[in-house]
């Protein structure tokens, strides 16, 4: 008799288990959203006329009521985001790989842990060195459309 007992706890502890467990990609969007990457991934080429072959990552684009672009993007060597005029706020993150940004006109090195907050009105764009990817998150107010 305590042997059914134990098992019968056990399996009822079991069962409380696997129910507590949910799978947090099916979350509910208005409390939170949870995403990864390879549900996000796409290939493309270099964003604003750049070169080469990228992997872009956006988050939470699909998310109501949610105004801020969390992108990460793999720039393969010899690739590039294109030099561009910015009309927000930006935030570029290295990740890793080294690489060169340029804004204004002044170019400079970029590697892990260097953040760069790019201005309204400020040119910019960004390549990896050769022979290494260049792995960034970037951040920004989603413009309104009008």
């Amino acid at each position: 008799m305590k042997k059914i007992s134990l098992v019968l706890l056990i399996l009822c502890g079991i069962h409380l288990i696997a129910k507590a467990q949910t799978d947090p990609t099916k979350s509910d969007p208005t409390k939170y959203v949870f995403e990864r990457d390879d549900q996000v991934r796409e290939e493309q080429a270099g964003p604003h006329k750049g070169s080469g072959q990228t992997v872009g990552h956006s988050f939470f684009d699909k998310a109501p009521d949610y105004h801020t672009a969390f992108k990460k993007r793999i720039l393969k060597s010899g690739s590039s985001i294109g030099y561009h005029l910015q009309k927000e706020d930006e935030v570029y993150y290295i990740i890793e790989g080294n690489g060169l940004m340029k804004i204004n006109g002044e170019t400079f090195a970029v590697k892990p842990g260097d953040a760069i907050l790019t201005r309204p009105g400020s040119s910019h764009g960004i390549a990896p060195l050769e022979g290494n990817d260049l792995v960034i998150i970037i951040v920004y107010e989603k413009l309104k459309k009008e």
